[in-house]
């Protein structure tokens, strides 16, 4: 496990290269179903950072892990509306089953927990996803129905501030 060797980082302009590859992967992007990659160009990456880092309730985060370099991202987006933070995790094929995932999703997870940004906060992965739901469950994500003001999806998992902080 590489906890004593990983850095997250908010995402800048250094790493689009890195988030282009990332998300151009098929292997990485076929649960969320894009299995040939999203085909995301330098020019729309320079758009999407530019409004990530004007958005004060959005972080976008680069991990690297030594030996490994660049691993993948992780995020939160806040709904201030009904107190609920989008969380997410994408690791390159290389970078996975070695803990990366975990440590850097309990990094996000607290950075909304712990600056007050959201009481809850939700994953939706892909029911054959079965790595992810691993995680999930361990980190202490709960199956619920999903709610109506977000946009259709098979699945919910939702962990709360009181979960988290125990």
């Amino acid at each position: 496990m590489y906890t004593d060797k990983i850095s997250i980082k908010e995402t800048d302009e250094n790493e689009l290269l890195n988030v282009m590859n990332l998300w151009n992967n098929g292997e990485v992007m076929f649960y969320v179903g894009f299995p040939n990659g999203l085909n995301v160009t330098m020019e729309k990456l320079k758009g999407w950072l530019n409004g990530v880092n004007q958005n004060e309730m959005c972080r976008h985060f680069s991990i690297y892990a030594e030996n490994v370099g660049y691993c993948g991202e992780t995020f939160y987006s806040i709904d201030l509306e009904h107190d609920l933070a989008t969380l997410d995790i994408k690791l390159l094929p290389a970078a996975q089953g070695k803990g990366i995932a975990e440590y850097a999703l309990r990094y996000t997870i607290s950075q909304v927990f712990e600056n007050n940004l959201a009481t809850k906060g939700y994953v939706d992965p892909n029911p054959q996803n079965k790595k992810a739901w691993k995680l999930y469950e361990k980190l202490g994500f709960v199956s619920k129905e999903r709610p109506k003001y977000l946009e259709e999806g098979e699945t919910y998992l939702e962990i709360t501030k009181n979960i988290w902080i125990k």
